[in-house]
């Protein structure tokens, strides 16, 4: 798939959003960033280049990783209401930075990747 091609995807997803927040079913527009295109194409390239069982932990750690984007909109649930709208986007990502680091050590360390 061409550059180009893959930049129209990337503008359609960010008009859906925008169009979606702004129906009656907002909330919708915070479903469509969880789409897997990222995942799918990452599995796809581990499986078909390093065999099954390295898709399996590519599995299992993109399960732990949903807690870096847990940490990251719970922060921001609490930044909110505490600082303005940047500010607490600042800080949410700068959480899932911290939390994407401890899983990434903690991960390192318990299957003793060097």
């Amino acid at each position: 798939m061409g550059l180009v091609l893959k930049a129209i995807l990337g503008a359609l997803v960010v008009v859906l959003i925008g169009v979606l927040s702004k129906t009656r079913n907002y909330y919708i527009a915070g479903l469509i960033p969880l789409f897997p295109t990222f995942a799918l194409i990452a599995h796809y390239i581990v499986g078909s280049e390093r065999g099954t069982e390295a898709l399996r932990a590519t599995i299992i750690f993109g399960m732990w990783a949903i807690i870096p984007y847990f940490i990251y909109l719970a922060s921001l649930l609490v930044l909110i209401s505490w600082v303005r709208l940047p500010w607490a986007l600042t800080g949410a990502v700068v959480c899932w930075v911290a939390a994407a680091w401890l899983l990434i050590l903690f991960w390192n360390r318990w299957h003793g990747v060097n």
